[in-house]
């Protein structure tokens, strides 16, 4: 029997200034996703997660997006996000910050790149939950300081992060590490 394809949700900045730079790396790191036949899962925004959406559909890729939306016209009309790169949308109804629970927990690799509040929230679920974390440094934001941020949480979780400003690298290590270590398992009544 076959397992289902790994799932990496690339979770960071839906607005602010954008440079190339920066752009293009979302792109390659979206395009190794699909180079390693994993699935790309954002929160169905504009930003550096639609850069690296693109990237993944340039290489054929499977993209789904998560929308704090209860229907297209709300996604498109309210929360000015895109539809076009998109094979999969699922239209939670959340707002965004529900959004961001439904997001991270669809995932088997957390992502961060650039970043403000709401990525330093789904950061936090990540982490809190266990879930293996890549950060892509140099992009700015919350990716910049995910290192400044784990002293004062002094939680152990069993939350892996692997830290790097290559894209390509970043996502091959996280998904090697994902394929060889076990999921971490929590009580969820004890993890707080």
């Amino acid at each position: 029997m076959d397992k289902p394809k790994i799932k990496i949700g690339v979770m960071g900045s839906a607005g602010g200034e954008i440079s190339p730079e920066v752009a293009q790396k979302c792109r390659i790191l979206g395009e190794t996703i699909a180079e390693l036949d994993c699935v790309i899962l954002t929160g169905g925004c504009p930003g550096l997660p639609h850069e690296a959406v693109k990237g993944c559909k340039s290489k054929g890729g499977l993209t789904v997006g998560v929308s704090p939306a209860l229907s297209e016209y709300e996604h498109v009309h309210v929360y000015g996000s895109p539809l076009d790169h998109i094979d999969i949308m699922i239209y939670t109804g959340s707002g965004l910050m529900g959004r961001e629970v439904i997001g991270v927990r669809s995932c088997d690799i957390i992502i961060i790149v650039g970043g403000r509040s709401g990525t330093l929230g789904e950061f936090a679920i990540a982490y809190d939950e266990g879930r293996p974390i890549g950060v892509l440094m140099g992009t700015g934001g919350i990716a910049d300081h995910v290192d400044d941020i784990l002293p004062v949480i002094e939680k152990k979780t069993g939350s892996n992060i692997v830290f790097d400003r290559d894209p390509k690298r970043l996502v091959e290590r996280c998904v090697e590490w994902f394929k060889t270590h076990p999921p971490v398992i929590r009580n969820r009544e004890s993890a707080s």
